[in-house]
C-alpha cells in the first residue's frame, strides 16, 4: 500500500543546477494563507518550525521554507498535482493526542481519522502515519521516521507517478531511490519527493489552490532557463525581478507534470513584500457627506448594508495594542481571520461570511468599539454591577435545562444592542423607510424592529418587550432612536431592564453607514458609555437569508444530552 495522495499549496524548493549533474534541495513551500501573520504562528505552535528573522510571512521547518501569501484560494489542496506535505517526528503517537487536544476550534487543528475511526495507521515496512489539515486546507501527513525528522516529503498526485519523478530528475536533479524499501522516490538532499497514482484522471491545477505552486533555487537563473528550454520547456513567466521583491533575485514560473505549478528562482531569493491582496475598505473617515433624501425630505438610510468589515473589532481596547489610533492591514487582516476562525469548529472557512477574500470590503482597522470613555474602555461597575457580574460568572457551566441556555441558543433573540454586533455570519442589516416610519432587519434570526419616527411617546412603564420600545427622530442627518422598556431577560453585559438605549444611525459616505450606541444603566455601570463601528452598502451582492434556526435545529437536546452525561460521570 502506497502513501496517500494529498495537495499542496505552493512549494519553493532550492536547487543547483550544474549543466547535466544537477543537485537539488528543498527551499520553501509556498502557502495561501489570508493572514501570514496567523499562519507562522499556526506552524510555529504545532509544526515545530521557527519564524524567520525580520519576516511576517514565512516559517523555517529545517532546511525548508514554508511562505504564506495572502490571496484568496479556490479550495484546497486535494484533487491538484501536490497531494500533501509531510512531518516526521519521534513520537507520532505523543504528537497526534497533543493535537488533538488542541482541538478545531480557533487556529486550531483538523484530523482526520481512517475508516476504522483511528488517527494513526502503521505501514507495515516503512512507517506510522496519520493525516492533519491546516486553517486554510493544506493537507499535511504526519510520520513516524526516526531516519528523517522535521520536513519529510512533498507527496505529488500523477498521472504516471514513475514518468513525473523521472521529469523531476531531469529538469532539477536528485536521485531516484526506494524509501525504506517500500516506495520509490526523488531525494533531493534529506527530503524526498513522493508520486502517487492519481485516481481520476489528470490533477487538477495547483494555481489558485491552498498549494498554489512548487518553487525551486537555482544560483545562476539565466543558465538554468536555457538549460530548461532546450529540454524542451516553455515558461509561463520568464525570469524577471517581481514587484515587491526583497531582495534583487528573479524568479520565473513554469507548468510542470499534472498541472503542478513550478518557480524558479536565484540564490539569495527572499520572497515578496505582501501587497494588500483583498478589497479595500471603504473609507472609515469621516468626511463632510450631504447623504440623498427621500421623496418625503429625509436622509435616505435605505438599502441592504453588512457588517462584515468590522467582524472581529473587540469591544473594548485590548492592552497589547499601545498607543495605535488605527491597525496596520496585516494586523487586521490576521485579528479577522482570528475571529472567523474562532467560530469555525468542524465547518470549513468558505461557510463564513467573514472570510478573506470572499468578501467585497477588507477588515476594519478600528482599534476597538468604545470611544466614549476615550481610553476605549468600560466604564467602572457600580457594586451592584459587580455583585452580579460575580454571581453570573459562578454559574455552573452544566445546564440543568434549556432555561438555562442562552436566548440565541433557544433562538429567542440576541437583544439590544448585541444584535447589532456582526459576527462571523448573518451580518446583513436591511433598512427600509416611509412618512413617519423606519424599519430595520436584521439577518441573525431575522429580527425585525418597526421605529415610530412621527413624535409619538413611548408606552407605559407596565409595557415591557424582549427588545424594548423604540422611538426614532432626525436630528439633522442622524437617525436617533431612544430604547426603553426592556424585559430585562436578555442582558448585555450585565444591563437589566432599567437599561436606556441611545442609537445613532449616520450615513457617512455612499457606502458607509455610522452606527453609534450608548449604553445608560446606572445600576450596573458608574456612567454611561457609546461604542461605534460602521456598516457597508451591498446592495448587489449581499442578500439576507433565511434564518431557519428551530427547523432540524438538534443543537439543545445535544447540549443536555451531553450535559446529562457529564453529571453521570460526575457522579460515578
Amino acid at each position: 500500500m502506497r502513501p496517500k495522495n494529498f495537495a499542496l499549496t505552493s512549494i519553493a524548493l532550492a536547487a543547483v543546477l550544474s549543466g547535466a549533474a544537477r543537485a537539488a534541495e528543498y527551499h520553501h513551500v509556498h502557502v495561501a494563507a489570508p493572514s501570514p501573520i496567523e499562519a507562522v504562528k499556526w506552524y510555529t505552535s504545532h509544526l515545530s518550525c521557527q519564524p524567520i528573522t525580520e519576516r511576517n510571512d514565512a516559517v523555517a521547518c529545517g532546511r525548508v521554507e514554508i511562505v504564506f501569501v495572502a490571496q484568496p484560494t479556490s479550495g484546497g489542496t486535494q484533487g491538484t498535482g501536490v497531494n500533501h506535505i509531510a512531518f516526521s517526528f519521534a513520537d507520532l503517537a505523543a504528537k497526534m493526542a497533543e493535537l488533538e487536544a488542541v482541538g478545531v476550534r480557533g487556529t486550531g487543528v483538523r484530523l482526520q481519522r481512517f475508516e476504522d475511526g483511528s488517527m494513526i495507521r502503521d505501514m507495515p515496512g516503512l512507517f506510522a502515519h496519520g493525516f492533519i489539515f491546516d486553517p486554510w486546507g493544506t493537507r499535511i501527513e504526519l510520520v513516524e521516521d526516526p531516519e528523517h525528522l522535521g520536513f519529510h516529503h512533498v507527496h505529488l498526485s500523477a498521472a504516471d507517478p514513475d514518468a513525473t519523478l523521472a521529469w523531476y530528475r531531469n529538469v532539477f536533479g536528485g536521485q531516484i531511490e526506494s524509501l525504506k524499501g517500500y516506495v520509490d522516490g526523488l531525494l533531493l538532499d534529506s527530503v524526498w519527493l513522493l508520486a502517487s497514482p492519481h485516481e481520476a484522471g489528470a490533477p487538477a491545477p495547483t494555481a489558485g489552490r491552498t498549494v498554489d505552486h512548487l518553487g525551486f533555487v537555482v544560483p545562476d537563473l539565466d543558465v538554468a532557463a536555457e538549460d530548461m528550454r532546450e529540454q524542451g520547456i516553455d515558461f509561463q513567466q520568464a525570469p524577471a525581478l517581481p514587484e515587491g521583491g526583497r531582495a534583487a533575485a528573479r524568479r520565473a514560473y513554469l507548468i510542470g507534470p499534472d498541472n503542478v505549478r513550478l518557480a524558479v528562482v536565484e540564490t539569495g531569493w527572499a520572497g515578496v513584500e505582501s501587497r494588500g491582496a483583498f478589497a479595500a475598505l471603504a473609507s472609515e473617515a469621516r468626511e463632510p457627506y450631504m447623504p440623498p433624501r427621500t421623496p418625503w425630505g429625509e436622509p435616505d438610510l435605505q438599502g441592504i448594508w453588512t457588517g462584515d468589515a468590522a467582524h472581529g473589532i473587540p469591544l473594548e481596547r485590548p492592552a497589547d495594542v499601545g498607543e495605535a489610533e488605527v491597525l496596520t492591514p496585516e494586523e487586521a487582516a490576521a485579528r479577522r481571520e482570528r475571529g472567523t476562525l474562532n467560530s469555525i469548529w468542524g465547518y470549513e472557512r468558505e461557510w463564513r461570511d467573514t472570510t478573506l477574500g470572499y468578501v467585497r470590503s477588507a477588515p476594519s482597522r478600528q482599534v476597538a468599539m468604545i470611544i466614549d470613555p476615550t481610553n476605549g474602555r468600560l466604564p467602572p461597575m457600580t457594586p451592584q454591577g459587580e455583585a452580579l457580574a460575580a454571581a453570573a460568572a459562578a454559574r455552573p457551566e452544566v445546564p440543568a435545562g434549556p432555561e438555562d441556555l442562552s436566548t440565541w441558543v433557544r433562538c429567542i433573540t440576541l437583544g439590544l444592542p448585541n444584535l447589532m454586533i456582526p459576527r462571523v455570519y448573518n451580518n446583513g442589516l436591511q433598512i427600509v423607510q416611509s412618512p413617519g416610519y423606519v424599519a430595520i432587519q436584521k439577518e441573525m434570526i431575522h429580527e425585525t424592529r418597526v421605529i415610530p419616527t412621527d413624535g409619538r411617546a413611548h408606552v407605559g412603564p407596565e409595557i415591557t418587550q424582549w427588545l424594548g420600545d423604540s422611538r426614532g427622530r432626525w436630528e439633522g442627518n442622524t437617525l436617533v432612536v431612544e430604547v426603553t422598556n426592556f424585559n430585562g431577560r436578555v442582558s448585555y453585559r450585565g444591563t437589566g431592564q432599567d437599561m436606556e438605549l441611545t442609537e445613532r444611525y449616520t450615513r457617512i459616505g455612499p457606502d458607509t453607514l455610522e452606527y453609534r450606541f450608548t449604553v445608560d444603566d446606572p445600576a450596573i455601570w458608574t456612567r454611561p458609555w457609546t461604542a461605534m463601528f460602521t456598516f457597508v452598502k451591498d446592495d448587489n451582492q449581499y442578500e439576507l437569508v433565511e434564518y431557519a434556526c428551530h427547523e432540524g435545529n438538534y443543537g439543545i437536546r445535544n447540549i443536555l444530552s451531553g450535559a446529562r452525561a457529564t453529571d453521570q460521570e460526575a457522579a460515578r
